[in-house]
């Protein structure tokens, strides 16, 4: 417990994604009552987007979790608006409708903005692009084209999606005996995933061929019209009937912090905002190259430790974010388990890919708090088998007297880590 004559630390969250919620369950266990949390987002639930690409396949739609038990669990304040702007001397956050929000440390996880990257090219963001690929999938079925690319554009983006919308397309192809079927994917990584490293890409490679998915990696694309696929640097490119792409990210500037290339906020290794005042900044919205739920979760963590020790809390440090990558990849007939430390690098060492469950809970965000807590508020998040050899080892994160204790069960004898503290 906190001295009780000891004023909570004012802490402002903007951002309802998995940063802005890994804040806030990683300083109510780091900081308790040391903290007095508002969490500042226009939404009203969480949405556990990597699972939106099930959608088009009729498959289980993306989990939803109403922000107001989130915020109540953590002992924190839901407060309904967007950060507009910050004044760091004063250390006041302004909404776009012009509330003024007072703050001793401000965390701000906005994540990134998707834009189209091709006009003529099927966009897929999430859960609002289901129904247009969906549509798409229809017009395969029925026979009314054939040729499909899925494309990478050029600069930020998570290319995991594309790869699991592509796998997906070819298994719905291949169960029909859809026949003539040409699915390509286009992307200007050297090697198919290859930030998971080597042994991680190589048994993706294996995966595109076995599904019959013509891979044209180094390639630079364009989509001038909504049947070709142009290549650069190189000349040529692919003739198709659809197009479906992910979208180009860019960050959300706000008024009164700095801003790197593309609207990104830049940070530090502690993820503090080079240049702010009292200011931190996790998720897809700051500079770090990668835009990944995981890798903002971590970052988070690293925001939250830093707020911690401001808010004088015993027993804790400063820790540098350290990124280990980790991704389940759904393939349309099973999962596959992608890990790489991306701080030691990418080579083989750094490479593992597995059938089984690498972490535990088994969730597609990585969250060291954020995959137990949701782990407690839907049980199948915890379902399955993590190692022929699992055992019974209970990780437990003490939320206090808000929030019900909450654990994950796992083997680490088998390899497999343990997403809880």
């Amino acid at each position: 417990m906190s001295d009780p004559a000891q004023t909570p630390l004012k802490v402002l969250v903007a951002g309802g994604g998995v940063a802005g919620l890994e804040t806030l369950l990683a300083l109510r266990d780091l900081a308790g009552d040391r903290v007095q949390a508002t969490l500042l987002t226009p939404d009203t639930e969480f949405v556990v987007r990597p699972w939106t690409v099930q959608e088009p396949f009729a498959r289980p739609v993306a989990q939803r979790y109403p922000l107001e038990r989130v915020t109540a669990d953590c002992g924190a304040v839901l407060h309904a608006g967007t950060l507009a702007s910050v004044d760091p001397v004063a250390q006041v956050a302004r909404t776009a409708d012009d509330t003024e929000i007072a703050y001793e440390a401000l965390v701000v996880a906005l994540g990134a903005q998707p834009q189209v990257a091709y006009p003529h090219a099927t966009t897929f963001r999430g859960g609002q692009d289901a129904e247009a690929v969906h549509g798409l999938l229809q017009d395969l079925e029925g026979g009314y084209l054939r040729r499909v690319a899925f494309v990478v554009p050029p600069g930020a983006a998570w290319p995991l999606p594309i790869y699991e919308l592509a796998l997906m397309t070819a298994e719905r192809a291949r169960s029909l005996a859809l026949p003539g079927i040409e699915i390509s994917l286009v992307t200007s990584e050297e090697r198919p995933l290859g930030v998971f490293g080597v042994h991680a890409s190589d048994a993706v490679a294996e995966l595109l061929a076995d599904a019959g998915i013509t891979a044209h990696l180094g390639r630079y694309a364009d989509v001038p019209n909504q049947n070709t696929v142009s290549f650069h640097p190189a000349d040529g490119g692919i003739e198709v009937d659809r197009v479906v792409a992910l979208p180009h990210l860019v960050g959300r500037p706000v008024a009164g912090l700095p801003s790197a290339d593309e609207g990104f906020l830049p940070v530090d290794d502690t993820c503090a905002v080079i240049g702010g005042r009292n200011v931190w900044a996790a998720g897809d919205g700051t500079s770090f190259p990668i835009k990944q739920g995981g890798i903002a979760s971590q970052q988070a963590d690293a925001a939250a430790q830093a707020v911690a020790v401001v808010a004088g809390a015993p027993g804790v440090s400063p820790a540098p974010f350290k990124p280990t990558l980790r991704g389940m990849l759904l393939t349309g007939s099973g999962r596959k388990w992608l890990r790489a430390a991306v701080a030691g690098g990418a080579g083989e060492a750094a490479s593992v890919v597995s059938e089984h469950a690498l972490w535990w809970p088994p969730s597609k965000v990585a969250g060291r708090y954020l995959a137990p807590y949701l782990a407690t508020l839907d049980a199948s998040l915890a379902s399955g088998t993590p190692t022929a050899a699992a055992g019974d080892v209970p990780v437990e994160v003490d939320l206090g007297h808000a929030a019900p204790r909450f654990h994950a069960e796992g083997d680490p004898s088998g390899g497999i880590e343990m997403l809880g503290g």
